[in-house]
């Protein structure tokens, strides 16, 4: 792995040195105090450059292009709340997707499989074991936005999301959120109506450079992806793990992201 990413630098394969504790008590903080950690310069340049040029044919011909209107739930109805609730007010989102399975054997998934990823994510965020998707779509995805295109508003479906930007834009394509809206014990809803509707100016932002590796806890951080100006797409890989193992999505859920079942 030493070919995909900066290993003297970010010794994810040797956990147990004093190098490499360090790295995860250093992304442990991170994510305790902002709720997120960034690895900057984690995947090598010549790998970058690889893995966007292995999606790039794929891009150009099989990409499923994602565009729907949506509540930050990605969820028809919430029981309890009327239809005219802020916190289920409509976005728009618009990205051109690829699966895991359309690119098989390629950088971003030797990344994927490759066991210390798992097992860095694992001991920063505390948990015994971390599992990769069984579901051959979901487990791993690589999203492109062209020009105007964004992913608005919304909470993930797993407790943290893991991101690796591969190219970024010329300008916009910002990755904003707010984090503290919600927690396991309170949904907030009113509170995240509130913030929908007159507080998207407290949301923080991040402009992250190519071979960035962004973890942050997604399930309960409301965030979005600015629309992209200019020519220079964003392209961005989203790898999925899990607690347990064996996860798949439902066939509805593949139909609604990636406009197919298998």
């Amino acid at each position: 792995m030493h070919d995909v990413i900066d290993l003297e630098r970010y010794p994810l394969d040797q956990l147990d040195s004093v190098d490499g504790q360090a790295l995860v008590r250093r992304c442990r903080d991170d994510l305790e105090h902002d709720g997120l950690f960034n690895l900057a310069g984690l995947m090598r340049p010549e790998a970058i450059e690889k893995a966007v040029s292995e999606a790039k044919l794929q891009f150009e011909s099989n990409a499923f292009t994602h565009s729907r209107q949506h509540n930050i739930y990605f969820l028809p109805e919430i029981q309890g709340l009327t239809l005219d609730h802020p916190a289920l007010q409509k976005f728009e989102t618009i990205n051109h997707t690829i699966c895991a399975d359309q690119i098989p054997g390629s950088t971003l998934v030797r990344l994927y499989e490759w066991p210390q990823f798992a097992a860095f994510l694992a001991a920063v965020m505390g948990k015994p074991a971390l599992y990769r998707m069984d579901d051959p779509l979901a487990r791993l995805n690589v999203m492109a936005y062209n020009r105007g295109e964004a992913l608005n508003w919304h909470f993930d479906r797993s407790e943290f999301t893991t991101t690796l930007l591969l190219q970024s834009p010329h300008r916009g394509g910002e990755f904003q959120y707010r984090t503290g809206l919600r927690n396991e014990e309170d949904a907030n809803y009113d509170g995240v109506g509130e913030f929908l509707q007159h507080q998207q100016s407290s949301a923080k932002s991040l402009s992250l450079d190519a071979g960035t590796l962004n973890v942050f806890r997604g399930k309960n951080t409301i965030h979005r992806v600015t629309p992209v100006e200019g020519e220079r797409k964003r392209i961005i890989a989203v790898f999925c793990f899990y607690e347990q193992a064996g996860v798949q999505f439902s066939n509805e859920e593949r139909i609604g992201f990636y406009g197919r079942a298998s």
